[in-house]
């Protein structure tokens, strides 16, 4: 008689046919073709808009270089008021035609350190100052009132 035969492991398993190998490569394949055609049909920043209106112009403004407050203030500097080493002043902007430029002004011995503020918030000078002067300087509401106060005024400058 012969014996039970025993089977390997190896015999047991049935070899896989081209009907039971994975389908996932072929999907991978796909979506990666898929991808590349997607990122291929989106459109380039190189190439010119078709939209009908062009781009509305950039409107930069531009700020006085500080050295030409710098300068500016040297010659005029005299008639500024302080307080706490601090005033206030605003730089004649050619383009509009006003005083429209503020700057705060801090003062450490003889150096001055400016910067731009977007208003003034003291009262403006309007005694003591040259009507073609570049700069309008303001004053505190303490030197205001003391000026006020005493009855002092300064009659009005005839423009030439």
């Amino acid at each position: 008689m012969s014996e039970p035969r025993v089977m390997d492991e190896a015999e047991n398993q049935v070899p896989s046919g081209p009907a039971r190998l994975s389908k996932t490569p072929s999907w991978v394949t796909l979506g990666f073709i898929l991808g590349a055609l997607f990122v291929f049909a989106l459109p380039r920043n190189d190439q010119p808009s078709t939209s009908a209106e062009p781009p509305a112009p950039t409107v930069r403004l531009e700020r006085p270089k500080l050295t030409e407050i710098e300068a500016v203030f040297a010659d005029w500097g005299q008639y500024a008021v302080w307080e706490n080493d601090l005033t206030e002043i605003a730089l004649w902007d050619t383009a509009k035609h006003s005083y429209s430029i503020y700057y705060e002004v801090l003062r450490s011995g003889e150096n001055y350190y400016f910067r731009s503020i977007p208003k003034l918030t003291r009262p403006i000078l309007t005694r003591g100052i040259q009507p073609q002067s570049p700069l309008q300087f303001t004053e505190t509401e303490t030197t205001r009132r003391e000026w006020l106060e005493h009855g002092q005024y300064e009659p009005r400058t005839k423009t030439p």
